[in-house]
């Protein structure tokens, strides 16, 4: 942890100076901290005041001795309220289409989208809010690009907000066009993607385009036929769950990417049907084996616990498996683990 490091969880670098001097000096008293500090009594209690508040600092006994809560912990509880306030902003945001239909009204505009749904127009401002969603999404991006290639622009960005999800454990399922794998910098960016641990398919056939992010909101196109009439971007659970279940369609008859026939669509017996388990997956089958508590299983993979078990339920209904022995035995059979 380098200097002024907890900035970003809100707590400013006076605050962190004295959690770093309990962190190096734990059980001490707080009675000379001030002059440590160089800062007057009242405001040195001040500062270990509000880092007990936060639960950085606690008391123990009667002499009154400070000790520093486990970075680990005291650094999960501030991401927690920091994530929170951050989705309460969010929802502050997205619930202030009133204004803009209110700024509608006053040049005439035509009648804005039903509530629960925006209009997004223009590719600036489309790309800015998909980039905000997938930075924001926890749990799992579902998306069907029918594209035939990206512009190396559009691959370093692809790449550069995928690797980051990843990396924090959000699941990725993606169903991309045939074509798309006929060019060498689209397919290379793709299958890093899947190294990675995202799940990719590809259909031959769809031009349908859909993002869902943490099956809470979708983004769909205006017209699928003309990107330039813009995106809708709904949160009705209605609209998203369509969504979801066009998404679900599409990638059932969608093959593996890994497969030569991949882009001609799902072929073959039972087992081709199903696709083999990604990077973040195939670790979630060994953890299944050998580690006992969900807790301990997400705790080594990074991930929070309900990512792990939506990852472990997901197996389970792909191999067929009625428990996770049964499912630890199927991905044996199959060569999974």
């Amino acid at each position: 942890m380098g200097e002024n490091e907890m900035s970003v969880f809100g707590i400013p670098e006076a605050e962190e100076e004295v959690y770093r001097h309990f962190l190096r000096h734990p059980g001490t008293r707080a009675d000379d901290l001030h002059l440590l500090l160089h800062s007057g009594p009242v405001e040195a209690r001040a500062r270990i005041s509000r880092l007990q508040e936060l639960g950085l600092l606690h008391t123990e006994d009667a002499e009154r001795r400070i000790f520093p809560a486990d970075p680990e912990v005291a650094l999960a509880r501030l991401a927690g309220i920091r994530l929170r306030e951050l989705h309460q902003e969010l929802r502050r945001v997205n619930r202030s289409q009133h204004v803009i239909d209110g700024l509608r009204a006053e040049r005439g505009a035509r009648t804005p989208p039903p509530r629960g749904v925006e209009r997004l127009e223009g590719p600036a401002e489309i790309r800015n809010r998909i980039e905000d969603l997938t930075f924001f999404a926890r749990e799992e991006i579902l998306s069907v690009e029918p594209y035939t290639r990206l512009s190396a622009e559009n691959i370093a960005r692809a790449r550069l907000l995928g690797l980051r999800c990843l990396r924090r454990g959000v699941r990725i399922r993606k169903v991309v066009s045939g074509p798309a794998l006929q060019d060498p910098p689209t397919a290379a960016c793709l299958r890093e993607l899947a190294e990675r641990g995202a799940a990719i398919r590809v259909s031959a056939e769809t031009t349908e385009r859909v993002l869902v992010y943490d099956r809470r909101t979708a983004v769909v196109p205006v017209d699928p036929g003309d990107a330039s009439r813009g995106a809708l971007l709904a949160h009705r659970d209605g609209l998203v769950s369509n969504a979801v279940s066009l998404f679900e369609r599409i990638w059932e008859q969608s093959g593996d990417l890994s497969r030569p026939d991949s882009a001609g669509g799902v072929e073959g017996g039972e087992d081709a049907a199903v696709p083999g388990p990604s990077g973040v997956e195939r670790r979630v089958l060994v953890s299944m084996c050998t580690v006992g508590k969900d807790e301990a299983g997400a705790r080594g993979l990074g991930v929070s616990v309900r990512t792990y078990r939506r990852h472990v339920a997901d197996l389970m209904q792909r191999l067929g498996a009625a428990s996770r022995v049964q499912a630890a035995l199927l991905a044996r059979e199959r060569g999974w683990i």
